[in-house]
């Protein structure tokens, strides 16, 4: 039984699975959107939701925490803290929408749009 397992593996070891997790979360805060399959867009989704709530926040310990978990990206994370977190001001959660698009033409993996609202 596979009582209390969080989270999916992705066929990755756990190093490389936290850099596409930090490349997909950057992904979506510089595009605002993006492609990807089902299972990487729910994985991401609460991370990203969880940057857009701590740069609410606007303190230097919440920009910290941001520079923390994406380290060499200054632009994206001004853009997190001055556009995004000011457009969503108003709003206490919710900030992500996933739209299905259909099957992956090569292998028919679920693929999904990952956008902020």
């Amino acid at each position: 039984m596979a009582h209390r397992i969080d989270g999916r593996k992705l066929g990755r070891k756990s190093a490389p699975r936290r850099a596409l997790y930090r490349n997909l979360i950057v992904a979506v805060i510089r595009y605002e959107q993006i492609r990807t399959t089902e299972a990487k867009a729910k994985e991401v989704r609460g991370q990203v939701e969880r940057m857009i709530t701590l740069a609410k926040e606007g303190s230097l310990t919440s920009r910290r925490r941001i520079v923390s978990e994406m380290p060499n990206e200054p632009l994206v994370i001004d853009k997190l803290m001055n556009e995004i977190a000011a457009r969503y001001g108003d709003r206490s959660s919710g900030f992500t929408r996933v739209v299905r698009l259909g099957p992956r033409a090569g292998d028919a993996a679920p693929i999904v749009q990952l956008e902020l609202v």
